[in-house]
Protein backbone atom coordinates (compact mmCIF):
# COMPACT_ATOMS: atom_id res chain seq x y z
CA UNK A 1 0.00 0.00 0.00
CA UNK A 2 1.31 3.41 -1.07
CA UNK A 3 0.14 6.52 0.87
CA UNK A 4 0.95 10.25 -0.07
CA UNK A 5 2.40 12.56 2.22
CA UNK A 6 -0.20 15.75 3.01
CA UNK A 7 0.56 18.43 0.60
CA UNK A 8 2.82 20.65 1.56
CA UNK A 9 5.39 17.77 3.03
CA UNK A 10 8.02 16.13 1.15
CA UNK A 11 10.80 13.55 1.78
CA UNK A 12 14.34 12.30 1.21
CA UNK A 13 15.68 8.58 1.70
CA UNK A 14 18.99 7.51 0.75
CA UNK A 15 21.56 4.76 1.72
CA UNK A 16 24.22 6.37 4.37
CA UNK A 17 24.96 2.62 4.71
CA UNK A 18 24.31 1.44 8.22
CA UNK A 19 22.09 -0.90 7.24
CA UNK A 20 23.76 -3.63 4.72
CA UNK A 21 20.69 -3.24 1.98
CA UNK A 22 18.01 -0.40 1.56
CA UNK A 23 17.80 3.39 2.58
CA UNK A 24 18.45 4.24 6.28
CA UNK A 25 18.42 8.04 6.12
CA UNK A 26 15.09 10.02 6.26
CA UNK A 27 14.37 13.52 6.14
CA UNK A 28 10.70 14.98 5.80
CA UNK A 29 10.27 18.59 5.62
CA UNK A 30 7.70 21.29 5.29
CA UNK A 31 8.57 24.05 3.05
CA UNK A 32 8.84 26.82 6.44
CA UNK A 33 8.56 26.46 10.12
CA UNK A 34 5.00 24.87 10.70
CA UNK A 35 3.75 24.41 13.81
CA UNK A 36 4.35 21.54 15.89
CA UNK A 37 3.88 18.97 18.94
CA UNK A 38 6.27 16.13 20.30
CA UNK A 39 6.85 13.86 23.32
CA UNK A 40 9.88 12.15 24.23
CA UNK A 41 10.91 9.48 26.07
CA UNK A 42 11.35 9.90 29.85
CA UNK A 43 13.84 7.36 29.87
CA UNK A 44 17.32 8.58 32.29
CA UNK A 45 19.60 7.00 29.00
CA UNK A 46 17.59 9.51 26.63
CA UNK A 47 20.05 9.81 23.77
CA UNK A 48 21.26 12.74 21.99
CA UNK A 49 18.76 13.19 19.73
CA UNK A 50 15.88 13.22 22.10
CA UNK A 51 18.28 15.88 24.28
CA UNK A 52 18.46 18.09 20.82
CA UNK A 53 14.61 17.39 19.72
CA UNK A 54 13.17 17.92 22.86
CA UNK A 55 14.63 21.60 23.15
CA UNK A 56 14.02 22.39 19.11
CA UNK A 57 10.06 21.70 19.89
CA UNK A 58 10.04 23.60 22.83
CA UNK A 59 8.29 26.73 20.85
CA UNK A 60 5.87 24.11 19.06
CA UNK A 61 6.79 24.40 16.21
CA UNK A 62 9.17 22.75 13.47
CA UNK A 63 10.20 22.37 9.50
CA UNK A 64 11.79 18.68 9.57
CA UNK A 65 11.80 15.79 10.90
CA UNK A 66 15.00 13.62 10.45
CA UNK A 67 15.84 9.51 11.15
CA UNK A 68 19.09 7.88 11.27
CA UNK A 69 18.28 4.22 10.97
CA UNK A 70 20.49 1.44 12.56
CA UNK A 71 22.51 3.13 14.85
CA UNK A 72 20.85 4.82 18.00
CA UNK A 73 23.79 7.60 19.39
CA UNK A 74 22.78 6.44 22.69
CA UNK A 75 25.39 6.32 25.68
CA UNK A 76 27.66 7.95 23.37
CA UNK A 77 29.00 10.71 25.38
CA UNK A 78 29.80 14.30 24.30
CA UNK A 79 31.02 13.08 21.12
CA UNK A 80 27.85 11.73 20.35
CA UNK A 81 26.20 14.63 21.29
CA UNK A 82 28.52 16.51 19.25
CA UNK A 83 28.09 14.41 16.38
CA UNK A 84 23.99 14.66 16.87
CA UNK A 85 24.14 18.30 16.49
CA UNK A 86 26.29 18.20 13.28
CA UNK A 87 23.79 16.23 11.63
CA UNK A 88 20.83 18.66 12.20
CA UNK A 89 23.18 21.40 11.14
CA UNK A 90 24.00 20.28 7.74
CA UNK A 91 20.51 18.94 7.47
CA UNK A 92 19.24 22.60 8.34
CA UNK A 93 22.01 24.05 5.91
CA UNK A 94 21.05 21.78 3.11
CA UNK A 95 17.22 22.99 3.62
CA UNK A 96 17.67 26.70 4.22
CA UNK A 97 16.27 26.32 7.89
CA UNK A 98 17.26 27.03 10.91
CA UNK A 99 18.98 24.37 13.46
CA UNK A 100 16.70 24.36 16.19
CA UNK A 101 13.26 23.72 13.92
CA UNK A 102 14.94 20.20 13.15
CA UNK A 103 13.72 17.01 14.73
CA UNK A 104 16.41 14.94 14.85
CA UNK A 105 15.95 11.18 15.61
CA UNK A 106 17.63 7.77 15.56
CA UNK A 107 16.86 4.14 16.26
CA UNK A 108 19.14 0.46 16.57
CA UNK A 109 21.92 -0.47 18.39
CA UNK A 110 22.54 1.51 22.09
CA UNK A 111 26.45 2.72 22.78
CA UNK A 112 27.87 2.73 19.14
CA UNK A 113 29.19 6.58 17.70
CA UNK A 114 27.73 7.47 14.36
CA UNK A 115 30.12 6.33 11.90
CA UNK A 116 30.45 10.09 10.89
CA UNK A 117 32.60 9.91 7.76
CA UNK A 118 29.79 7.99 5.96
CA UNK A 119 27.58 10.71 7.10
CA UNK A 120 29.50 13.44 6.47
CA UNK A 121 30.05 11.92 2.61
CA UNK A 122 26.64 11.31 2.30
CA UNK A 123 25.36 14.75 3.49
CA UNK A 124 27.72 16.48 1.56
CA UNK A 125 25.56 15.45 -1.50
CA UNK A 126 22.68 16.19 0.26
CA UNK A 127 20.64 19.46 -0.94
CA UNK A 128 16.96 20.72 -1.48
CA UNK A 129 14.57 21.04 -3.06
CA UNK A 130 12.99 17.26 -1.99
CA UNK A 131 11.30 15.52 -4.04
CA UNK A 132 9.63 12.85 -2.61
CA UNK A 133 6.12 11.69 -1.46
CA UNK A 134 5.68 8.21 -0.96
CA UNK A 135 5.09 7.72 3.13
CA UNK A 136 5.43 4.23 3.00
CA UNK A 137 9.07 4.65 1.82
CA UNK A 138 9.37 6.89 4.69
CA UNK A 139 8.16 3.88 7.22
CA UNK A 140 10.31 1.58 5.18
CA UNK A 141 13.55 3.12 5.28
CA UNK A 142 12.75 4.13 9.16
CA UNK A 143 12.71 0.09 10.23
CA UNK A 144 15.08 -2.04 12.11
CA UNK A 145 13.54 -5.28 13.38
CA UNK A 146 9.76 -4.15 11.79
CA UNK A 147 8.66 -6.62 9.16
CA UNK A 148 6.99 -3.97 7.58
CA UNK A 149 6.48 -0.24 6.90
CA UNK A 150 3.68 1.39 9.28
CA UNK A 151 2.04 3.68 7.48
CA UNK A 152 -1.91 5.00 8.06
CA UNK A 153 -4.02 7.64 6.91
CA UNK A 154 -7.15 9.87 7.87
CA UNK A 155 -9.97 12.63 6.49
CA UNK A 156 -10.29 14.91 9.10
CA UNK A 157 -14.27 15.38 8.66
CA UNK A 158 -15.95 18.10 7.14
CA UNK A 159 -12.51 19.23 5.26
CA UNK A 160 -10.00 18.31 2.81
CA UNK A 161 -7.39 17.84 5.27
CA UNK A 162 -5.44 14.79 5.65
CA UNK A 163 -2.89 13.25 8.69
CA UNK A 164 -0.71 10.88 7.82
CA UNK A 165 1.11 9.10 10.18
CA UNK A 166 4.46 6.94 9.54
CA UNK A 167 5.93 4.63 12.73
CA UNK A 168 8.87 2.15 13.39
CA UNK A 169 9.01 -0.57 16.54
CA UNK A 170 8.65 -3.91 17.54
CA UNK A 171 10.67 -3.99 20.69
CA UNK A 172 12.09 -2.17 23.52
CA UNK A 173 8.34 -1.07 23.48
CA UNK A 174 6.91 0.01 26.76
CA UNK A 175 5.98 3.86 26.24
CA UNK A 176 6.45 6.17 29.09
CA UNK A 177 5.47 9.05 26.93
CA UNK A 178 5.05 8.25 23.40
CA UNK A 179 6.95 5.06 21.58
CA UNK A 180 9.29 4.48 19.38
CA UNK A 181 9.26 6.66 16.29
CA UNK A 182 6.47 7.67 14.92
CA UNK A 183 5.32 10.77 13.28
CA UNK A 184 2.24 12.37 11.90
CA UNK A 185 1.89 15.01 9.24
CA UNK A 186 -0.97 17.17 8.24
CA UNK A 187 -1.95 19.85 5.93
CA UNK A 188 -4.80 20.89 8.70
CA UNK A 189 -4.41 24.40 10.16
CA UNK A 190 -4.18 24.14 13.83
CA UNK A 191 -3.15 26.60 16.55
CA UNK A 192 0.05 25.22 18.08
CA UNK A 193 -1.70 25.05 21.68
CA UNK A 194 -4.61 23.08 19.86
CA UNK A 195 -2.15 20.47 18.18
CA UNK A 196 -0.02 20.05 21.26
CA UNK A 197 -3.34 19.36 24.03
CA UNK A 198 -4.88 17.01 20.98
CA UNK A 199 -1.76 15.23 20.54
CA UNK A 200 -0.49 14.52 23.99
CA UNK A 201 -4.45 12.94 24.51
CA UNK A 202 -4.02 11.16 21.69
CA UNK A 203 -0.62 9.49 22.41
CA UNK A 204 -2.20 8.99 26.30
CA UNK A 205 -4.86 6.62 24.30
CA UNK A 206 -2.93 5.03 21.86
CA UNK A 207 0.90 4.62 22.19
CA UNK A 208 1.12 4.93 26.11
CA UNK A 209 -1.52 2.00 25.55
CA UNK A 210 0.74 0.00 23.96
CA UNK A 211 3.41 -2.61 24.98
CA UNK A 212 5.41 -4.95 23.42
CA UNK A 213 7.99 -6.08 26.33
CA UNK A 214 7.99 -4.02 29.14
CA UNK A 215 11.16 -2.07 28.20
CA UNK A 216 10.94 1.80 27.35
CA UNK A 217 13.25 2.86 24.65
CA UNK A 218 16.10 5.24 25.13
CA UNK A 219 14.99 7.03 21.79
CA UNK A 220 11.03 7.00 21.79
CA UNK A 221 10.15 10.58 20.29
CA UNK A 222 6.49 11.00 18.89
CA UNK A 223 5.54 14.56 16.83
CA UNK A 224 3.14 16.25 14.72
CA UNK A 225 3.36 18.67 12.26
CA UNK A 226 0.50 20.72 10.67
CA UNK A 227 1.32 23.25 7.65
CA UNK A 228 -2.15 24.55 7.52
CA UNK A 229 -2.26 24.28 3.74
CA UNK A 230 -6.00 22.86 3.44
CA UNK A 231 -7.41 25.85 5.81
CA UNK A 232 -9.35 25.22 9.29
CA UNK A 233 -11.04 22.20 10.46
CA UNK A 234 -13.27 21.16 13.69
CA UNK A 235 -10.91 20.39 16.21
CA UNK A 236 -12.81 17.99 17.31
CA UNK A 237 -13.01 16.12 13.86
CA UNK A 238 -9.01 16.81 13.60
CA UNK A 239 -8.55 14.91 16.70
CA UNK A 240 -10.96 11.94 16.00
CA UNK A 241 -8.76 11.81 12.56
CA UNK A 242 -5.24 11.89 14.59
CA UNK A 243 -6.89 9.32 17.08
CA UNK A 244 -7.67 7.19 14.43
CA UNK A 245 -4.65 7.32 12.85
CA UNK A 246 -2.42 6.86 16.15
CA UNK A 247 -4.87 3.75 17.04
CA UNK A 248 -3.61 2.08 13.46
CA UNK A 249 -0.31 2.71 13.97
CA UNK A 250 -0.61 1.25 17.55
CA UNK A 251 -1.82 -2.19 16.57
CA UNK A 252 0.12 -2.35 13.61
CA UNK A 253 3.15 -2.02 16.31
CA UNK A 254 1.48 -4.16 18.77
CA UNK A 255 0.62 -7.05 15.98
CA UNK A 256 4.11 -6.87 14.48
CA UNK A 257 6.35 -7.09 17.76
CA UNK A 258 9.54 -8.96 17.78
CA UNK A 259 8.41 -12.32 16.90
CA UNK A 260 4.86 -12.23 17.40
CA UNK A 261 2.51 -14.12 15.70
CA UNK A 262 -0.83 -13.08 17.95
CA UNK A 263 -2.23 -9.20 18.70
CA UNK A 264 -3.39 -8.89 21.91
CA UNK A 265 -6.15 -6.66 22.81
CA UNK A 266 -6.72 -6.41 26.83
CA UNK A 267 -9.68 -4.16 27.82
CA UNK A 268 -10.32 -3.26 31.35
CA UNK A 269 -13.88 -2.04 32.50
CA UNK A 270 -15.42 -1.05 35.45
CA UNK A 271 -12.26 0.34 37.40
CA UNK A 272 -12.24 2.80 39.83
CA UNK A 273 -10.92 5.44 37.04
CA UNK A 274 -8.93 5.51 34.15
CA UNK A 275 -6.03 5.36 36.04
CA UNK A 276 -6.68 1.98 37.47
CA UNK A 277 -8.14 0.49 34.51
CA UNK A 278 -5.02 1.21 32.36
CA UNK A 279 -2.77 -0.34 35.77
CA UNK A 280 -4.86 -3.68 35.49
CA UNK A 281 -4.56 -3.89 31.55
CA UNK A 282 -1.01 -3.48 31.45
CA UNK A 283 -0.17 -5.62 34.51
CA UNK A 284 -2.47 -8.37 31.76
CA UNK A 285 -0.58 -7.68 28.98
CA UNK A 286 2.74 -7.74 30.06
CA UNK A 287 2.07 -10.35 31.85
CA UNK A 288 5.18 -13.11 30.81
CA UNK A 289 2.42 -15.87 31.49
CA UNK A 290 -0.77 -14.13 29.82
CA UNK A 291 1.82 -13.81 26.69
CA UNK A 292 2.62 -17.36 26.52
CA UNK A 293 -0.59 -18.52 26.82
CA UNK A 294 -1.96 -16.70 24.00
CA UNK A 295 0.70 -17.55 21.62
CA UNK A 296 -0.13 -21.09 22.59
CA UNK A 297 -3.91 -20.71 22.33
CA UNK A 298 -4.55 -21.92 25.84
CA UNK A 299 -7.99 -20.57 27.47
CA UNK A 300 -5.81 -20.10 30.86
CA UNK A 301 -7.67 -17.80 32.48
CA UNK A 302 -6.17 -18.37 35.70
CA UNK A 303 -3.06 -16.18 34.87
CA UNK A 304 -5.35 -13.48 33.89
CA UNK A 305 -6.87 -13.50 37.56
CA UNK A 306 -3.33 -13.63 38.69
CA UNK A 307 -2.28 -10.39 37.08
CA UNK A 308 -4.89 -8.72 38.41
CA UNK A 309 -4.32 -9.93 41.85
CA UNK A 310 -0.63 -8.39 41.76
CA UNK A 311 -1.81 -4.89 41.35
CA UNK A 312 -1.71 -5.58 45.55
CA UNK A 313 -2.01 -1.86 45.91
CA UNK A 314 -5.37 -1.69 44.33
CA UNK A 315 -6.89 -2.24 48.00
CA UNK A 316 -10.08 -1.42 46.31
CA UNK A 317 -10.06 -4.85 43.52
CA UNK A 318 -12.25 -7.56 44.96
CA UNK A 319 -12.31 -10.56 43.68
CA UNK A 320 -15.91 -11.63 43.88
CA UNK A 321 -17.07 -8.21 41.53
CA UNK A 322 -14.43 -9.57 38.62
CA UNK A 323 -15.34 -10.99 35.52
CA UNK A 324 -12.88 -11.66 32.87
CA UNK A 325 -13.85 -13.21 29.47
CA UNK A 326 -12.13 -14.36 26.26
CA UNK A 327 -13.55 -12.92 23.50
CA UNK A 328 -17.50 -12.90 23.76
CA UNK A 329 -16.92 -16.32 26.40
CA UNK A 330 -16.97 -15.13 30.02
CA UNK A 331 -14.53 -17.73 32.00
CA UNK A 332 -14.75 -16.27 35.60
CA UNK A 333 -16.62 -16.49 37.18
CA UNK A 334 -18.72 -18.74 34.84
CA UNK A 335 -17.61 -21.68 34.93
CA UNK A 336 -16.47 -23.37 31.06
CA UNK A 337 -17.68 -27.20 29.90
CA UNK A 338 -15.45 -29.06 27.41
CA UNK A 339 -17.55 -27.68 24.50
CA UNK A 340 -16.76 -23.97 25.31
CA UNK A 341 -12.98 -24.64 26.35
CA UNK A 342 -12.23 -26.40 22.79
CA UNK A 343 -14.31 -22.80 21.08
CA UNK A 344 -11.69 -20.87 23.23
CA UNK A 345 -8.75 -22.59 21.89
CA UNK A 346 -10.37 -22.18 18.55
CA UNK A 347 -10.45 -18.35 18.95
CA UNK A 348 -7.22 -18.05 20.16
CA UNK A 349 -5.23 -19.67 17.38
CA UNK A 350 -6.69 -16.21 15.85
CA UNK A 351 -4.32 -13.58 14.61
CA UNK A 352 -5.92 -11.26 17.62
CA UNK A 353 -7.45 -12.05 20.83
CA UNK A 354 -9.51 -9.93 23.12
CA UNK A 355 -8.88 -10.73 26.69
CA UNK A 356 -11.63 -8.31 28.95
CA UNK A 357 -12.01 -8.17 32.83
CA UNK A 358 -14.58 -5.72 34.30
CA UNK A 359 -13.32 -4.97 38.10
CA UNK A 360 -17.41 -4.27 39.06
CA UNK A 361 -16.01 -0.83 41.30
CA UNK A 362 -16.95 2.14 39.00
CA UNK A 363 -16.59 3.64 35.96
CA UNK A 364 -13.10 3.72 34.46
CA UNK A 365 -12.11 1.78 31.66
CA UNK A 366 -9.04 1.56 29.49
CA UNK A 367 -7.72 -0.67 26.35
CA UNK A 368 -4.33 -1.45 25.98
CA UNK A 369 -2.14 -3.27 22.28
CA UNK A 370 0.22 -6.03 23.18
CA UNK A 371 1.53 -9.06 21.51
CA UNK A 372 1.98 -12.78 22.45
CA UNK A 373 5.51 -14.13 23.32
CA UNK A 374 7.22 -16.37 21.07
CA UNK A 375 10.94 -18.07 21.11
CA UNK A 376 11.19 -15.91 18.01
CA UNK A 377 11.19 -12.61 20.45
CA UNK A 378 14.13 -14.52 22.61
CA UNK A 379 16.05 -15.40 19.80
CA UNK A 380 16.09 -12.23 18.03
CA UNK A 381 16.77 -10.34 20.95
CA UNK A 382 19.73 -13.13 21.98
CA UNK A 383 21.49 -12.02 18.28
CA UNK A 384 20.43 -8.42 18.29
CA UNK A 385 24.14 -7.17 18.54
CA UNK A 386 25.98 -10.17 16.67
Amino acid sequence: MTISLPPGFAAHTGQIGLRADGPDFVVVAADSPVPAAAVYTKSRFAGPSVVLSRANTSDRQAQAVVVVAKNANVATGPEGAANAAEVVDRVAAALGARPDDIVMTSTGVIGRQYPMDLLRRYLDGFAAPLTGTDATAVAAAMMTTDTHPKVAEAVVAGSEARVVGVAKGVGMIEPDMATMLTFLFTDAEVAPADLDAVFRRVVDRTFNCLSVDTDTSTSDTAAILANGRAGPVDLAAFEAAVDSVALDLTRQIAADGEGAETLLVVIVTGARDDAQAKLVAKAIVNSPLVKTAVHGADPNWGRVAMAIGKCSDETDIDEDRVTIRFGEQEVYPASVDDAGLAALERYMAGPEVLIAADLGIAGGSCTVYGCDLTDGYVRINADYTT
